[in-house]
């Protein structure tokens, strides 16, 4: 590790510590450890392993479960995020195809749509659900994405960030790839309990719904609206943080 790459990795450490022991002691005690205690190329392979393995085969049917794909389908049909006039469309993380797959109902039939995702056996499983020729399936890592500058109008990132233990080389990249006016669909997990959980369970971190706010604004990336999957949710401030961006 070169000198200046070290002192970036301590920055880091520092920055997720600082963060972690703002949070309540229980999340804390539940929350997973392993982002910002392992060197970044480790924990993508930690990542990769999970995504690629059975937690990963279980992924789709968790969703569901969790009401995330019909709660998700319905962000779409009513227009909380609007997809008309889309010409093109990235969906980052897309996982087993859960979001995807409302992409294609609910995007105009013309609008192009990239499928990207680090897991290359998440994208296989996506392409065996979705099976639809319309999308096209890129492998990737999120903080080097293989996109031009301005590339998109629209983009979907559903509780992919988390996986980054710090967001800002991921949003930057996000920034990069959108055309001013471009907007995002962002969706991650909360520093709440459940969230902390959640975090147990896939091996990501948590954020504070405030300082990803501020992170977003310096990347260019303006926090336009909160959206809640239902009243309820929003009352119970629960369903993580979903929130449209826009590209400055």
């Amino acid at each position: 590790m070169s000198p200046k790459t070290e002192r970036r990795s301590v920055g880091r450490h520092r920055k997720t510590d600082a963060a972690q022991r703002r949070k309540p002691v229980l999340n804390r005690l539940v929350e997973h450890r392993l982002p910002g205690r392992v060197s970044l190329d480790e924990y993508r392979d930690k990542v990769r392993d999970v995504y690629d393995g059975p937690q990963g085969a279980m992924l789709a049917a968790c969703s569901l479960l969790s009401l995330h794909t019909p709660l998700g389908a319905n962000l779409f049909r009513k227009r909380k995020f609007d997809l008309r006039g889309a010409r093109r469309i990235l969906d980052v993380g897309s996982g087993a195809g859960q979001i995807a797959r409302h992409l294609l109902k609910y995007a105009d039939k013309e609008a192009e749509l990239i499928c990207f995702d680090l897991s290359c056996e998440m994208l296989r499983r996506a392409r065996n659900r979705l099976r639809s020729e319309r999308p096209r399936f890129v492998a990737a890592d999120l903080s080097r994405m293989p996109f031009a500058d301005a590339s998109f109008d629209r983009v979907t990132c559903g509780y992919v960030l988390e996986h980054l233990p710090d967001p800002r080389p991921g949003l930057a990249e996000l920034s990069r790839i959108m055309e001013p006016g471009a907007r995002m669909l962002l969706l991650t997990t909360e520093d709440t309990f459940s969230g902390a959980w959640t975090s147990r369970m896939w091996c990501c971190r948590t954020y504070n719904r405030r300082e990803l706010a501020r992170i977003c604004g310096e990347v260019g990336l303006r926090w336009e609206r909160e959206i809640w999957y239902t009243p309820m949710h929003k009352a119970l401030r629960a369903g993580g943080i979903c929130v449209e961006l826009v590209k400055i």
